[in-house]
């Protein structure tokens, strides 16, 4: 019989959280007592590779790197949720299919991945670990002490970003913000966020966050595939100090390594990379690649990896805290609960987020 749902791309304890909160909304009475599902670490093309006779059941779950069958979206409308806060590889079908993501699950995982980039960065942490070999005191530059004379702005404050924009000010560091829904935002955060415009943010900034959520529909008001460019980024205070933990597709690594060597840049902490399925492939040696971004990338983790550079980067793992692991699992889960409740007609929470 065919599965109620598939979970794909579950590894670890995130495939042990899906079980626990499944088997927990069934006997709650949110789920069925008979509800069939499988959790595979597979994302779906290597798994119906592997079982070419499954039938894709209406409503399942993926990460990034899962792939739909064309053949899958005829029919009835199907039901994707994206376990992760990202939906930018499925937004091209929002309007064929109902959509949902992750909004809950990894503000302070994400937030906190952030803050720790700024420390590392700010502290100059390569070099002052590096210097302890030989015991160097005398030949060490200084850091970046953080206080309210640094001004640090947050691109997208969402809830990733607002959980980022109040570590930051918790540091003593005077906070700024940018977003394109900043009326709307203005009314929800009741005076608690200063917004700034994107030209004064660039020139007052001594430290960047970018939350956004990449959006790769050029037509909408959202689109920021490539939005710091170089152009923007030339114009920054220098020794800038950068953070990405949302999308590399917003900030292209050949921008911020060639701003870096130009000394505008003053440091580079990624937990995202552009083209990351590619770039992984890249990194492992499966495949070669002269594309801009993949190669600057390489240079960027080469260098922090052997420490010779203000760069820190990981393998997109923000979200990988002990409790976002759980709250992971309960919010997919959740969506799914939330299906059945409108008679498996959509999600309480789905895409388009927000219009334009």
């Amino acid at each position: 019989m065919r599965e109620d749902v598939i979970h794909f791309e579950a590894l670890g304890e995130e495939a042990i959280h899906i079980k626990e909160e499944t088997e927990a909304k069934q006997r709650l009475g949110l789920l069925p007592q008979d509800f069939k599902y499988i959790i595979t670490p597979e994302n779906l093309q290597t798994y119906m590779e592997g079982h070419k006779n499954t039938e894709l059941p209406d409503i399942i779950t993926t990460k990034t790197h899962s792939k739909l069958p064309k053949q899958y979206l005829q029919g009835n409308k199907k039901s994707i949720i994206t376990r992760s806060a990202g939906y930018d590889h499925f937004e091209n079908l929002q309007r064929v299919i109902n959509l949902a993501s992750l909004r809950e699950y990894c503000v302070n995982a994400v937030a906190q991945t952030a803050i720790k980039f700024v420390y590392a960065m700010a502290g100059r942490l390569n070099e002052y670990t590096e210097n302890t070999k030989t015991f160097e005191r005398n030949k060490t530059k200084s850091f970046m002490e953080l206080g309210p004379n640094r001004t640090a702005t947050v691109f997208g404050v969402g809830k990733i970003g607002k959980r980022v924009y109040e570590l930051l000010e918790g540091n003593g560091l005077n906070v700024q913000a940018v977003d394109i829904r900043e009326d709307e935002l203005k009314e929800l955060y009741k005076g608690t966020v200063k917004f700034v415009t994107k030209e004064e943010a660039i020139q007052t900034s001594d430290i960047i966050v970018n939350v956004m959520n990449l959006t790769k529909d050029p037509e909408s008001r959202f689109y920021n595939v490539n939005y710091f460019s170089e152009e923007y980024l030339s114009q920054a205070k220098k020794g800038l100090l950068f953070v990405n933990v949302t999308r590399g597709d917003i900030a292209p690594e050949s921008v911020l390594l060639k701003l870096y060597k130009e000394n505008i840049v003053g440091g580079i902490g990624l937990d995202v990379f552009t083209d990351e399925a590619g770039f992984s492939k890249l990194i492992k040696g499966e495949i070669a690649s002269d594309e801009k971004d993949h190669k600057a990338a390489k240079e960027i983790v080469e260098n922090s990896l052997n420490h010779t550079e203000n760069f820190y980067v990981q393998p997109h793992q923000g979200f990988n805290s002990d409790l976002a692991a759980i709250d992971k699992a309960r919010e997919a889960v959740n969506h799914i609960c939330d299906w059945y409740k409108n008679d498996k007609e959509k999600f309480n929470e789905q895409l388009p987020y927000y219009q334009g």
